[in-house]
């Protein structure tokens, strides 16, 4: 196994960990925090191994079929699993019907990929998605912070915690929704052109073929 694929295996292990902790069989709960910082920490180790098993991947040659099935694979899992425990976490934060749409977008674009496939073509990964990406693990963070503060205090500016969790998720919803349709309609050109070309391709298959005669 090669270095990007033993970091994708890496991130999946780091799923059941993550959820550990945010359990409550985690040895380590109290004021101090320490639940919360674990949990936080390890969620952002694993959504940096996301962007460094594919840059390794396509700088070193590496770019294997198991890479390719098992790092999307992760990724929607890494993310189902964190909204999922945030539902039971910090319900005050991360309602459930948030999570569905978070998660349903994600099932949708692995269905158009999944398409765009079976077509021949691909569709990059737009702004949108790298913001909602990024979006992702901010609204992840903060609201499992927000589970222990609701501010924190540097002197005399107080930071509301809280009220940032609500907001980077509720912006996670839209940038998701926005990111949804954009690569929805990016797939649906890319199908119409495809389709054009078939067309223009049985045309001049049936001139040639009345050429011939």
């Amino acid at each position: 196994m090669n270095l990007p694929n033993s970091i994708t295996m890496t991130r999946i292990i780091m799923i059941p960990v993550f959820l550990w902790i945010l359990s409550p069989h985690f040895p380590w709960q109290g004021s101090g925090g320490a639940q919360e910082i674990l949990a936080s920490v390890l969620f952002v180790l694993a959504s940096i191994t996301d962007g460094l098993d594919g840059y390794l991947a396509r700088r070193h040659g590496q770019i294997t079929t198991i890479g390719m099935l098992l790092d999307p694979l992760a990724d929607k899992i890494m993310v189902a699993a964190a909204f999922i425990a945030l539902v039971a976490y910090e319900p005050q934060v991360v309602k459930v019907w948030i999570v569905v749409v978070i998660i349903g977008r994600e099932f949708l674009i692995s269905g158009l990929r999944s398409i765009a496939s079976s077509e021949g073509f691909t569709i990059t990964a737009s702004e949108l998605g790298k913001l909602k990406t990024v979006v992702q693990i901010v609204s992840v963070t903060s609201a499992i912070l927000a589970h222990r503060w609701q501010e924190w205090h540097f002197g005399v500016v107080a930071v509301p915690v809280y009220w940032y969790a609500v907001a980077a998720i509720y912006f996670t919803v839209l940038v998701s929704t926005i990111s949804a349709v954009d690569y929805f309609v990016g797939f649906w050109r890319q199908i119409d052109h495809a389709a054009r070309d078939r067309r223009k391709a049985a045309v001049l298959s049936r001139g040639k073929s009345v050429t011939i005669r």
